[in-house]
């Protein structure tokens, strides 16, 4: 077989696949003809009856259903009705020259964000130069004056990001969106990995994929070195607002897969200005929550009094210095959709270098010549409402009726600091096994990546989460909307990204809520309840 790998006319998974006329594919370049680094992935899927691949895909979902990973689509009409988590066995494939570009690109974005937070919290010069409008931070509900002043230790206040990006029908990536306040999806990069050793491990070994594998420890690192001065052995815990919240899957995974306490507010308490976990042994001091939990639910001391899920007085702790937070509360207006608009002047400003990583061309509906733009053309844009996340919110105006676009102008019109547009871009597709057809066939994804930045240490995950959208047409990726996800492998130049070595050979276990989880070699299992899953965010 040449290097352009023709299709084998027996492969009955891919014979009826249509390359997408308008749209990169990233997988295949021409009929029967792949890309140069899928050829050794593509001939193995050859080999697969459609009937095998059924059944392998069926074991996929097991791995799935076993692991707890379950999720809940929020426009069902059946409300708490769990559903596996949709998972393609396709990999997704990334060079590592290419990658070397994405990552360069989202760790400067990450790195100068920081230094803006940090800035508007502090002196504010980035207002006072007229860079970026005040009046434009000051309204967004995400900016916490409570927060002025503050300074964490080593200076961080997104020590974890998630940035969204596309791969346009020209090849680039560009920056969708940034994600700075409780970004999710990690465990499902974790999970997809796991799923794809477990269902095709003999081909998974033969490739040189980057590990995943080592983020736990990576997060657990970032948090410790970020801990309140003075402290040798800091004590770090998960802060969750329950089992009932949607993204409760991954709170326990990352609790467990770090080792360290699950936690909800009713667990802490604050005592002179110092946060005390309460254990069997007596009270034990907590250096550093990683909380899942909004920032009006945090302390209701300091935010939304009626809030049952928070730590009273963890605000008070939090401006002392005797405990951090992570991510720092407030960092919500940095991700607000209208602020995108100024990352590039933001790098420019706090870096003195040009983005490495482009942002999608957006129309801030309160600047009047936008807005009168959007007025005219909304149905060739996309409009989002600048703080919501999950793919609420949003209309694509090409596949809006009338009377829908007809609402939109009315709500745009009645709160125009709410919405931005964007062109709707060409987002990449990629081979994807849909049930029901049984068949291979393209489908839109984009990519979210994970970010660490602590005390004098800088991570970023090689891969993410690779989301799907599984309808047909839709370029609405996230799961609360009905996508899906696959495992995303960056390939190792030398080798050695070789990731089939689990991190340990014993298991670990614990009890929440009367569910047991247990962690080991083969990945994740837990009790007969299942697991929640899913934040609004991925």
């Amino acid at each position: 077989m040449d290097a352009a790998v023709r299709q084998n006319q027996t492969s009955e998974v891919f014979s009826n696949y249509q390359i997408p006329p308008t749209f990169l594919d990233e997988v295949f370049r021409a009929p029967g003809q792949v890309h140069p680094h899928y050829e050794a992935v593509y001939r193995q899927f050859l080999e697969f009856t459609k009937d095998e691949f059924k059944e392998l895909n069926e074991h996929a979902k097991m791995s799935f259903f076993n692991q707890g990973i379950t999720f809940s689509v929020y426009s069902d009409k059946a409300k708490g009705v769990e559903r596996i988590f949709p998972f393609d066995l396709f990999p997704r494939i990334i060079p590592a020259a290419e990658w070397a570009k994405v990552e360069e690109g989202i760790l400067q974005r990450c790195v100068a964000m920081n230094l803006f937070i940090q800035d508007i919290y502090s002196n504010q010069h980035i207002l006072k130069d007229k860079v970026v409008p005040a009046e434009l931070i000051f309204s967004s509900k995400n900016y916490l004056k409570a927060m002025l002043d503050i300074k964490p230790v080593g200076g961080i206040y997104n020590h974890i990001s998630g940035t969204d990006l596309i791969k346009h029908s020209d090849g680039e990536y560009y920056v969708l969106e940034d994600n700075l306040r409780c970004p999710s999806g990690i465990s499902y990069v974790l999970s997809n990995r796991v799923a794809m050793k477990r269902t095709l491990f003999q081909m998974f070994r033969q490739f040189n994929v980057q590990t995943v594998q080592e983020y736990p420890q990576e997060l657990l690192a970032t948090m410790q070195s970020v801990a309140p001065n003075g402290i040798d052995a800091p004590t770090c815990v998960v802060l969750t607002p329950g089992v009932y919240n949607s993204a409760y899957f991954e709170h326990a995974f990352l609790a467990l897969t770090m080792g360290v306490p699950l936690v909800e507010g009713r667990d802490l308490y604050v005592d002179k200005n110092f946060v005390y976990m309460k254990t069997i042994n007596g009270p034990k001091r907590v250096d550093v929550v990683y909380r899942r939990l909004d920032d009006d639910f945090l302390d209701p001391m300091a935010f939304k009094p009626d809030s049952m899920l928070g730590v009273p007085g963890i605000m008070a702790a939090y401006k002392k210095g005797n405990v951090n937070l992570i991510n720092a509360p407030g960092t919500g207006f940095a991700d607000d959709k209208a602020v995108y608009t100024y990352v590039p002047d933001i790098i420019k400003y706090y870096l003195q270098q040009e983005p490495i990583l482009n942002n999608v061309h957006t129309y801030r509906c309160e600047k009047d010549d936008d807005f009168q733009y959007v007025l005219e053309n909304m149905d060739k844009l996309v409009i989002k409402p600048v703080d919501e996340s999950g793919g609420y919110g949003i209309l694509i105006g090409s596949k809006a009726s009338k009377e829908e676009l007809s609402e939109f102008k009315n709500l745009v019109t009645e709160n125009r600091r709410k919405y931005i547009a964007q062109p709707i871009m060409n987002l990449s597709m990629h081979a994807t096994f849909i049930e029901g057809e049984d068949q291979f066939e393209p489908r839109h994804v984009d990519l979210r990546s994970f970010t660490l930045l602590g005390k004098d240490r800088q991570f970023v995950l090689k891969g993410g989460l690779s989301r799907v959208a599984l309808k047909k047409g839709s370029l609405i990726v996230n799961s609360s909307q009905g996508g899906g996800s696959k495992d995303t492998w960056v390939m190792a130049e030398d080798g050695a990204g070789m990731s089939m070595k689990q991190s340990g050979s014993l298991e670990q276990s614990m009890t929440m809520n009367g569910e047991t989880m247990t962690m080991g070699p083969q990945g994740m299992s837990m009790g007969t309840q299942g697991g929640i899953a899913e934040g609004k965010g991925i």
